[in-house]
């Protein structure tokens, strides 16, 4: 095996590798740690492989003989989940439809990867719209728009790239389609939690700019997609009254409403999907990450078109259907979340951590609009430099974290953190903000 000094030289012999400087030891990294094998030193890991890891490290019920005979049985079959059906393919449906997707989400779709779950759920929609205008009105789908926001990051394939819009470098020089792209209402917090900025007039511009849309391209959005709470364009919240009346206007106007749940969703929250905090349904929720494998879950309102995608033979498809490893995966998370209550766990650890935030922010300065649910919490600094410093002192102090929109930093801390990892996460960011060391 390479020793872990030449890791990053292998790699960099065969591609960019720009992530961390620490090489992750399987074996000895332990729950919330990650332990670097190059130096033997632990970081604290607030950053989950980009909000996809909600367990820890060598998690006990991932040990267990039964499971890894199960888990290394599909690894040694790539099956086409599409077409070839298994019991591990049914035990994780089963599981995901009754005990993740809310009771009223009847169709599902596997897919491999975030960004192909969010095209998929644009096919639903663009598939639903042509058929209800007719499919000789809508030059076979050409005229077909996607309505959303400023500050998306919905992936970088093929369709998400005309929604993406977060660093240009993303998807700058990759053709794209001119899309409708509206303002984003975010709310700002003030340190007890309070709305401080003026939310109303936010919304109404935004809701200005969505009429706008929908005249200027009469009869052809198909849908309306946001991320019920922007992740990399700067973990921007939303008001459940603005999803309300995005609700009703995709309602009046003929659109599907299509949340983005790749980020958010699957108990991250402290509850299954973020938008259930709202109350406000979608028609189409897209996911991934923590999921392990990814996909989307549709209600009931595309059978206005009886011959939508989900009743015709391939209109949506990939051969592998998704990953029947990931889907083995997915469904023993389900079961340790369950049996922990992690759900209420990062409810509560992630109260306590956006209070402590809050405090730091009153008694030091510094950082402004602590926000947050569940593991997704973040604050903003007052530059980008300032942002990027501390990113780099957090790795110092053996913290990972992740930049957010302009000059926020995000965490998405581990499902299974404790009161006592949460106090510690504390101190170390005390240490690292800019008014030097902890008071």
């Amino acid at each position: 095996m390479i020793d872990p000094k030449n890791v990053h030289s292998t790699l960099e012999s065969a591609q960019l590798a720009d992530g961390y400087p620490m090489v992750m030891d399987l074996e000895k990294s332990k729950g919330v740690y990650i332990h670097d094998s190059r130096t033997g030193q632990d970081y604290l890991d607030l950053f989950t492989s980009f909000a996809s890891w909600p367990i820890g490290y060598s998690h006990p019920m991932m040990s267990e003989p039964d499971f890894v005979h199960e888990l290394t049985l599909a690894a040694q079959n790539n099956i086409a989940n599409s077409d070839i059906y298994t019991t591990q393919m049914a035990d994780f449906v089963q599981a995901f439809s009754t005990r993740a997707t809310p009771s009223n989400y009847n169709y599902h779709f596997w897919v491999a990867g975030g960004a192909l779950a969010v095209e998929n759920a644009l096919k639903v929609a663009f598939d639903w719209k042509a058929h209800k205008l007719g499919v000789g009105q809508a030059n076979d789908g050409n005229d077909l728009v996607v309505l959303h926001f400023k500050g998306a990051f919905h992936g970088r394939s093929g369709y998400t790239m005309s929604l993406t819009n977060t660093d240009p470098k993303k998807v700058a020089l990759f053709p794209k389609f001119g899309w409708p792209r509206v303002s984003t209402p975010a709310v700002e917090f003030d340190n007890d939690g309070r709305i401080c900025n003026d939310i109303e007039a936010l919304e109404q511009q935004a809701l200005a700019d969505i009429d706008a849309a929908f005249e200027c391209y009469a009869g052809r959005i198909a849908c309306i997609i946001i991320e019920p709470m922007q992740g990399e364009g700067g973990d921007n919240h939303f008001r459940t009254e603005f999803l309300a009346a995005l609700r009703r206007i995709a309602d009046e106007r003929e659109a599907l409403l299509i949340f983005d749940e790749v980020q958010t969703g699957f108990f991250g929250s402290g509850k299954p999907w973020l938008w259930e905090h709202h109350g406000v349904e979608p028609d189409v929720v897209a996911f991934g990450k923590k999921t392990q494998v990814c996909g989307l879950y549709a209600n009931s309102r595309v059978d206005d078109v009886p011959e939508n995608v989900f009743h015709t033979s391939s209109r949506i498809n990939s051969t592998w259907g998704g990953n029947l490893v990931d889907m083995v995966r997915c469904r023993r998370f389900i079961e340790i979340i369950e049996k922990e209550q992690l759900a209420a766990n990062v409810a509560a650890r992630g109260a306590e951590f956006l209070g402590g935030l809050r405090d730091l922010a009153r008694e030091r300065g510094h950082i402004t609009n602590a926000r947050g649910v569940g593991s997704l919490v973040a604050f903003t600094l007052d530059s980008a430099a300032t942002r990027d410093k501390m990113l780099c002192d957090l790795y110092a102090q053996k913290v990972l974290a992740l930049a957010s929109g302009e000059r926020a930093i995000r965490f998405r801390l581990p499902l299974i953190i404790s009161a006592d990892e949460v106090a510690e996460a504390l101190g170390r960011v005390s240490d690292c903000m800019p008014a030097g060391v902890r008071a």
